[in-house]
């Protein structure tokens, strides 16, 4: 594995995917949430002991959909969550249980480290073309006519997803500014262990009087991660997903994995479509723009490979 890796006190970001707390269809209860977040902090905590700072970041795009049906479904009775409370909800579940499972790993090899979780807002541009084009698919599966009732009585879009239904879809604008940037900065200046930003961040808006107000729509994960590590300064973004390094040609019969990449190859790789627009292109897009905006090396990897990818013998390496 080429590529400069950094040594003791580089601080990372980490973006764990969906896949380290959702293993499969079969596998989406709370307790099997928290084997699998156990699992993945394991690995974590083995980044942290080999003495690199670390932020975490997290998706949350099931367990805003588990919310979003639970909702629904009780909307004869209660009132509907909206969006940004299900966004909120979402980042202080998941990070209790990655805050949880890390102070537990941290006790048992003896690390004088402690976790915490900060419940992130994201400024985003209530102007910005996303959002006049909503195109995130969030929440339950309904068919044509249910879909076209319930966008009638609430005056939201829906769009046919794959072939498996009809769903409702909201803007996915660009983030901005990390509204929380100062506390984490000093809770990883203090030596925390911090969770931050879960889910792409809530998405909040400026009003002309300068007061923040939540919004419908959700932020790419990814490129939440990628800005923070921007606006930390972190020396490494590493983005854990579930597949242990970055393929060409993926899924064909020319498959090939790629150890390394400059960001023009990676550049040139997205504009020929070689990576799938909602599973590894926003990765690969994340991680050129942390190098683009002085960022050192960024790493694609998947859980178990996290050690080693760091230390750069796992993964695929993406550098200036």
């Amino acid at each position: 594995m080429s590529g400069t890796v950094g040594g003791h006190g580089d601080l990372l970001v980490l973006a764990i995917g969906g896949n380290s707390l959702i293993k499969d269809e079969h596998h989406k209860t709370v307790p099997d949430q928290w084997a699998l977040t156990r699992e993945t902090c394991h690995h974590i905590a083995e980044v942290v002991e080999a003495g690199y700072r670390v932020v975490v970041t997290h998706g949350n795009g099931p367990q805003v959909g588990f919310i979003l049906r639970r909702s629904e479904l009780a909307r004869h009775e209660l009132h509907e969550v909206p969006l940004d409370s299900c966004g909120a909800d979402t980042q202080g579940a998941i990070g209790y249980m990655i805050q949880l499972s890390l102070a537990n790993e941290f006790r048992r090899r003896g690390l004088a480290k402690c976790a915490v979780s900060v419940v992130t807002q994201v400024e985003v541009d209530p102007a910005s073309p996303e959002m006049a084009r909503p195109s995130k698919p969030i929440g339950s599966f309904m068919d044509e006519a249910t879909a076209r009732t319930r966008s009638e009585a609430g005056g939201w879009p829906v769009v046919e997803d794959a072939g498996r239904g009809w769903r409702r879809v909201v803007p996915s604008p660009e983030p901005l500014a990390i509204v929380e940037i100062d506390a984490i900065r000093a809770l990883v200046a203090a030596g925390f262990v911090v969770t931050a930003v879960g889910g792409g961040g809530i998405p909040v808006v400026r009003e002309a009087t300068g007061d923040y107000r939540g919004i419908e729509a959700v932020i790419d994960k990814d490129l939440a991660s990628s800005l923070l590590a921007r606006e930390l300064g972190a020396d490494q973004l590493v983005i854990s997903t579930s597949v242990p390094q970055v393929y060409l040609d993926f899924g064909r019969p020319a498959q090939r994995a790629l150890d390394r990449m400059t960001v023009a190859e990676a550049r040139g790789h997205l504009a020929a479509g070689q990576f799938g627009r909602g599973s590894m292109a926003p990765k690969i897009d994340a991680a050129c723009r942390f190098l683009e905006h002085g960022g050192r090396r960024a790493v694609v990897t998947c859980p178990e490979e996290l050690a080693a990818a760091v230390a750069g013998r796992a993964g695929t390496v993406i550098e200036r």
